[in-house]
């Protein structure tokens, strides 16, 4: 005799094969350990003497395209803080992944006093919150 295989049919032997999969009551569970960022290496181009500038930055094992522009950002902040500069404003950024290695190519402007802008990054708040997070800084 053939059965047709409908929802009603197939849910419980569905849920007995998952149940099987589960691990023992009181058992802990097994950690998946995620691997490391590896940062890849950042560059400062200075595009103008008014304050703009260019970072280049590489990031293996990033576990989202946010983790690259953070990067970029704390590259950018360490880049400020190094030239006399207090803040950035971000302008653009162009992202990248080949292999596994994400890229960014963005562009801001630096100044000392907060820009207007959308996007304003204060470098010496967010060089600590880099540190705080093992983000390298140019």
């Amino acid at each position: 005799m053939r059965h047709a295989l409908t929802p009603a049919r197939l849910a419980p032997g569905l849920l007995a094969g998952l149940a099987a999969c589960a691990p023992a009551e009181g058992a802990a569970p097994e950690a998946v350990a995620a691997e490391p960022p590896r940062y890849q290496g950042a560059r400062a181009e200075v595009l103008d003497d008014d304050g703009l500038v260019r970072i280049h930055v590489a990031l293996a094992g990033a576990s989202t395209p946010q983790a690259v522009t953070d990067y970029a950002d704390c590259a950018v902040a360490g880049h400020a803080i190094g030239n006399g500069y207090g803040f950035a404003r971000h302008l653009r950024t162009i992202l990248e992944e080949t292999g596994g290695v994400w890229r960014a190519d963005a562009v801001y402007t630096l100044s000392p006093a907060l820009p207007r802008g959308l996007r304003t990054l204060d470098a010496k708040a967010l060089s600590v919150q880099c540190a705080e997070q093992g983000i390298p800084t140019v």
